[in-house]
């Protein structure tokens, strides 16, 4: 794939309130799993909401143990049993990666579930960092239910098949635009 091949934005939209939005990648449409608060145009950390905005794809984390590193011009690297991600606002790495044992409040990256098997860090609340903005707003894999979808602490998810699909035209360059539809 080019560079002229590569998506400039994915755009993600959804109703307000709505746990579940659609992604669209070029030409394609994905359904997404959102936070338990739909998208919010002012994000605050643990309100469950998907911040509104448009945010770069800083890089991809993957499991090694459980997938081979997928096609994307994303940078990207294995997740470690240790890393973490900050979300404690009082802390000088909010928002930061970090490595447990951490001192303070810190998602695990290494989870027993698979949603972390594919994990894109946005470019939300970190250039600069606001305490208390929000922190670990990623695009990762979904929990599918029978239903639908599991919505999700924030972040924004696919299915496994529309992520690679999604990531093999992803690269440096490429924003996720979120915004009610």
């Amino acid at each position: 794939m080019t560079r002229a091949d590569l998506l400039d934005e994915i755009l993600v939209t959804a109703p307000p309130g709505s746990t579940t939005g659609i992604l669209i990648a070029g030409n394609d449409r994905f359904d997404c799993a959102l936070g338990r608060t739909g998208i919010l145009m002012e994000k605050r950390e643990s309100d469950g909401g998907t911040p509104a905005g448009c945010f770069p794809l800083r890089a991809l984390r993957y499991r090694a143990d459980r997938l081979a590193a997928p096609a994307t011009a994303l940078p990207y690297a294995a997740i470690e049993p240790q890393d973490g991600w900050c979300d404690a606002p009082d802390d000088p790495n909010y928002n930061r990666p970090v490595k447990h044992p951490y001192r303070a409040s810190a998602e695990r990256m290494w989870r027993d579930d698979h949603l972390y098997d594919l994990v894109v860090i946005l470019g939300q609340n970190d250039d600069p960092v606001v305490p208390g903005a929000g922190s670990a707003i990623f695009f990762h894999l979904a929990k599918e239910l029978e239903t639908g979808f599991r919505p999700t602490e924030g972040c924004v998810a696919l299915r496994l098949p529309d992520m690679l699909n999604v990531l093999a035209r992803c690269g440096p360059r490429t924003v996720m635009r979120v915004e009610l539809g």
